[in-house]
């Protein structure tokens, strides 16, 4: 059997990605059989490794579907201008997105089995001209659909919607809307091996609404999805108050709580799992994951960085690709 192959793509260069990536991949038994290739630019590796007091072990990488193990660089090219660190940077921001948009690319052709993603900044990013506010809207620009997962061994949450102004999220809360997101999150869990297969969909008001004295949403859009999505033998059920779904599925792998919005799921996620959660994109034709914290720009080239996330975001692109292989 071949081995899998993950590509890692640098993030921004300006923040902890380059050193999150050296760490996650230096850390014994986190690829398995597995190979890596890492998109981005020597240069930005080679100084990281030498501030780490690692040696780089990164061979170039060959553009082929099959060929030996080990750990590889695919330079992308015109990534080398100096690095700006501690702030957003517009140069920072394209070079971000080149590695990102280059691996997405060799996932596409069949030549990675997964993208694991360290983090970019949404704010380079617009100063880099971008159209796209981060890696997921990317992604949605080319699968329509895929859904945004946050996954620990304490919680596990899907994202109705993500990066919007909470009135814009609040107006997708929509029946139509509602039910095509569960048949698509019930299908996507479905191909993955140990996945959840119950999902308890939050409220959106107070006490979710009081049975109307506090907000209608609940009876007349969420309820509704919900009990059709049941007729359909879709495990799902709610709404329930926001202020204790979380404790419904917390410490319980085979349970998805259901957000409406980002903040909603977010809050309770990174609050019990920070330091080891990971944001896993559902919907896609190959696996991608990464990390659920940001740029750390402030702790940026102190060597400072806990990897455990990205160790994380490793370890579940493995688990997805056996899910699927």
């Amino acid at each position: 059997m071949t081995a899998p192959r993950i590509g890692v793509t640098l993030g921004d260069p300006g923040g902890v990605g380059p050193e999150v990536v050296l760490k996650a991949l230096a850390r014994e038994g986190v690829l398995g059989e597995a190979s890596a290739v890492v998109f981005g630019n020597r240069r930005v590796v080679s100084r990281e490794a030498a501030a780490l007091g690692f040696r780089s072990r990164l061979k170039s990488w060959r553009r082929e579907k099959s060929g030996p193990r080990g750990l590889f660089l695919a330079e992308i090219p015109d990534t080398a201008a100096d690095v700006v660190r501690g702030r957003p940077d517009g140069e920072n921001g394209r070079a971000s997105f080149l590695f990102f948009e280059a691996a997405v690319a060799a996932a596409r052709e069949g030549l990675l089995d997964a993208v694991v993603t360290a983090p970019v900044s949404k704010a380079a990013w617009r100063l880099a001209g971008l159209p796209w506010r981060g890696h997921t809207e990317y992604l949605e620009h080319l699968y329509p659909g895929a859904i945004m997962t946050f996954w620990s061994e304490r919680l596990r949450v899907a994202l109705l919607s993500h990066h919007l102004p909470l009135c814009e999220a609040v107006a997708r809360i929509r029946e139509d809307i509602l039910l095509d997101f569960f048949r698509a999150l019930a299908r996507c869990t479905g191909r993955i091996s140990g996945g959840p297969g119950e999902f308890l969909v939050a409220g959106l008001n107070p006490h979710a609404g009081e049975g109307g004295l506090l907000g209608d949403e609940e009876e007349r859009e969420i309820r509704p999805a919900v009990e059709k999505a049941r007729a359909e033998g879709i495990p799902v059920s709610g709404p329930y108050p926001p202020d204790t779904v979380f404790l419904k599925a917390l410490g319980r792998p085979e349970v998805m709580a259901v957000a409406l919005y980002h903040d909603q799921g977010l809050i309770p996620f990174k609050l019990g799992s920070f330091e080891t959660g990971v944001n896993a994109t559902l919907g896609l034709p190959f696996v991608r994951t990464s990390p659920d914290h940001g740029t750390a720009y402030e702790v940026a080239g102190r060597g400072a960085a806990d990897a455990s996330s990205m160790v994380e975001a490793l370890r579940l692109a493995r688990r997805f690709i056996a899910s699927s292989s």
